[in-house]
């Protein structure tokens, strides 16, 4: 029931944002306020709600897909990438139309799910063999969705802005991943 109560939440925020005629201006209004770690709880506890006796892979990371497109501030793409067959297949994601296959240890994405690690790039312009999938976007957040030691996927978020992404947001981001991971049957 929980997540039936959200679920209408969401939609009454959307039915707000279309009459409107402009999507942020309905959800900027309805962000979670605070500092950024405190921004990073609330989602976290939305996530948790939304994943709630949820096991589905591709219905849990369409709706975090969503929540951080639409809960953070200037993003231009928000999405998941799938590991299958030596690759990076495209997931759920939120913004423009996106690069469907990423070799591992390529880009950005790539490089994340390569290393195990994340990568945050304040200037995707400077960093080495970058896949430009929107040329809008200036820098890059990658986190890898690793269970047991195998990598999974990664959560990629854009933004047209320079030097958006900081270390409070991958350790958000992070954390998200953590909660995403737990909450999939894979």
């Amino acid at each position: 029931m929980r997540r039936s109560v959200w679920c209408f939440e969401t939609t009454r925020l959307v039915a707000q944002s279309v009459s409107k005629g402009n999507e942020m201006t309905a959800f900027d209004a309805d962000r979670a306020k605070g500092t950024k770690r405190e921004v990073y709880a609330e989602l976290h506890r939305q996530a948790q709600g939304l994943f709630e006796g949820e096991r589905d892979v591709i219905a849990n990371t369409a709706n975090l897909s969503a929540l951080l497109f639409f809960h953070l501030p200037r993003l231009n793409w928000a999405g998941v990438y799938f590991l299958k067959g030596g690759e990076l297949v495209l997931g759920p994601f939120q913004g423009k139309p996106a690069c469907v296959r990423i070799g591992v240890g390529k880009g950005v994405c790539g490089t994340a799910a390569a290393k195990q690690a994340s990568v945050l790039v304040p200037d995707v312009h400077a960093f080495p063999g970058h896949i430009a999938c929107d040329p809008a976007s200036n820098s890059e957040l990658v986190v890898p969705l690793v269970r047991g030691g195998r990598v999974l996927g990664v959560i990629d978020l854009d933004s047209p802005e320079k030097g958006r992404f900081d270390a409070d947001d991958q350790q958000g981001v992070e954390a998200l991943a953590a909660v995403l991971v737990a909450a999939c049957d894979w």
